[in-house]
């Protein structure tokens, strides 16, 4: 079985037993968004983590293995087509350089880093349509002179 068919079987299997990502979070013991990111595939799940959601998801000792694994991030080299993933990558084609900009004025010559980084996520009501509210934090890493 590969990572990407793991993948497709936890989707699958939370679709058919009705779960939610909050349930398994709770199984695997971190915050949702990293939890989510690790069953999707781009995290590794330490053993008893991965012990801990494999019962509620019905995976073997193979599977369970495979969840420790550390994955290939982020190789998909395709503009996403999806429309909620592409207004992420609308996102970065539009205020990307901005952002840039804007970190090395005010940090000097470096990048936030997605390795030493917190996300969160939330519904922010609003009385003409609930709006999405996510906040990043990484740290700064400055470029070394050698």
């Amino acid at each position: 079985m590969t990572r990407s068919e793991l993948t497709e079987k936890i989707l699958a299997t939370k679709l058919k037993k009705k779960l939610t990502w909050a349930m398994l979070t709770d199984k695997v013991g971190r915050s949702k968004i990293w939890s989510t990111t690790a069953l999707l595939g781009q995290m590794p799940l330490s053993k008893e983590e991965a012990e801990r959601v494999a019962g509620v998801l019905e995976l073997n000792e193979e599977e369970i293995a495979l969840l420790q694994v550390v994955p290939n991030r982020g190789t998909d080299k395709v503009v996403p087509v999806d429309p909620t993933i592409y207004r992420f990558y609308e996102l970065i084609q539009v205020y990307g350089q901005t952002w840039k900009e804007l970190i090395h004025e005010e940090f000097g010559d470096g990048i936030m880093s997605a390795i030493d980084f917190d996300m969160s996520l939330e519904r922010q009501p609003d009385p003409k349509g609930d709006r999405v509210k996510i906040v990043m934090t990484g740290k700064f890493l400055q470029y070394k002179k050698y």
